[in-house]
């Protein structure tokens, strides 16, 4: 570990800075050395997290309640500051508490703190019992780094409050209803209660995919059209995670063949408007990892591509054995960081980092994306269960905060979700949203 720290600390200090500012991160000193401290415009005094003694155990944890620095929770270290000669002197150790939130550290520590699908409770976090997880406070460390080497005399800049990227993401865990006679006999089993359903369910068999109430691509995938033409001076990308394994777990059913008639239409689909294909690792390869590269090869096969993107099925994610196998499957970037139960910065930033091996410290190539707003987190009563008029206020607040600091906007929206007539909300509120991020910003 100690081989790395000098490595990830590099990084997070240039990280915090961003890339226009990265040469800087020669002035900032990480170090309790007196004798190194006139060698720098800024020290950030070290608190004892990387200590071998403490860093990997309970006692590397913050405990609550947190002091602030500069307005912003801080999770190590202390809020004060002390000029020495020509020197600032930063006690809040805004290094350690950067890599306890980029690295999703803390659930590498408490590892048996999990939900039943294996999955570490964003209401169980830091972030929410700490009260921030609605805010980027990594990259709010950042912002007032950059300040206090204005005040230092150098020429850092800030970046616009715009979005660096937006992605509207898709996960297709079943991209039609009544495509099989199960599901047709199941519709027309409840026509007296439900006629909508047996009609469509006729339509879809008879008459074809295009007529399912499932297959909605069409519809998200013109609304991204109509978002891109409005702000063709943004950069949007839209993403569909494909499904290709599993099956021995009731969450990885019905399973569905990806070369088969229907996914080959959705997979035009796709191509003809530009959008790209990710992998949906499976329920089940979020317990048998070694499982992703079988299932990154089927999707390569169907799709007739080199899949690069990934986002669990469920979300279901352990640290640090599924980054590594998305590594080693050869992904390069991942979405799977938020939370089902509560919606917010799960990686305390909303601009895409690097993995850092939480046990190794080791700087990865894998790019993460923090997915800032799912459908079904909003509205479930097991998650925050609101209505939709607090689901849209809540998410032009999240918005608005990528927007702020200049971060990805990554968006969560199910084709399941928003079928017509299902007595949910999340068709209309993503209506609400695209025109939202179509206003000036």
């Amino acid at each position: 570990m100690r081989g790395n720290l000098k490595e990830t600390t590099d990084y997070i200090l240039r990280f915090l800075l961003g890339k226009p500012n990265a040469g800087y991160a020669d002035f900032i000193g990480y170090t309790a050395d007196e004798k190194k401290f006139s060698d720098y415009k800024i020290v950030i005094i070290p608190s004892e997290f990387f200590d071998e003694n403490v860093f990997g155990t309970p006692r590397s944890l913050p405990e609550l309640p947190l002091q602030s620095w500069r307005e912003t929770p801080l999770l190590f270290g202390a809020s004060k500051e002390e000029q020495m000669g020509e020197t600032l002197i930063i006690h809040a150790d805004i290094i350690a508490s950067t890599f306890f939130l980029i690295s999703r550290y803390e659930e590498t520590v408490s590892r048996y703190e999990r939900d039943a699908h294996g999955r570490f409770p964003g209401k169980k976090s830091l972030p929410f019992r700490a009260g921030f997880l609605h805010r980027p406070i990594v990259d709010e460390y950042g912002k007032s780094l950059r300040e206090l080497l204005k005040k230092a005399g150098l020429d850092s800049t800030e970046p616009d409050e715009s979005f660096q990227k937006i992605y509207l993401t898709h996960d297709a865990d079943l991209i039609a209803h009544y495509r099989n006679l199960r599901g047709v006999g199941g519709a027309l089993s409840r026509v007296f209660k439900n006629p909508y359903q047996a009609v469509k369910a006729l339509q879809t068999c008879f008459f074809g995919l295009k007529h399912d109430p499932w297959y909605t691509f069409p519809w998200l995938f013109e609304l991204a059209k109509e978002l891109k033409n409005v702000k063709s001076e943004s950069e949007i990308e839209v993403i569909v995670f494909i499904k290709s394994g599993g099956g021995e777990m009731m969450p990885d059913k019905p399973l569905h063949n990806i070369f088969d008639k229907d996914f080959g239409k959705l997979f035009n689909l796709c191509r003809r408007n530009s959008v790209k294909i990710g992998l949906h690792p499976s329920y089940l390869a979020g317990e048998k990892t070694e499982l992703i590269v079988k299932e990154k090869s089927i999707l390569d096969k169907a799709f007739k591509q080199n899949t690069v993107y990934s986002r669990n099925h469920f979300l279901r994610n352990r640290e640090p054995e599924d980054f590594q196998a998305l590594l080693d499957a050869g992904l390069t970037d991942d979405f799977t960081m938020t939370y089902a139960d509560v919606a917010g910065f799960r990686l305390g930033t909303c601009k895409a980092v690097n993995w850092i091996n939480p046990k190794s410290l080791e700087v990865t190539k894998l790019i993460l994306h923090s997915t800032v707003i799912m459908d079904s987190t909003l509205s479930d009563v097991r998650y925050m269960n609101l209505s939709a008029d607090s689901a849209f206020s809540f998410s032009k607040k999240m918005i608005d905060e990528v927007k702020k600091h200049n971060g990805e906007l990554v968006l969560l929206w199910h084709n399941t979700a928003v079928e017509k007539n299902n007595g949910l909300y999340h068709r209309d509120l993503y209506s609400w949203i695209i025109n939202y991020l179509k206003q000036p910003f």
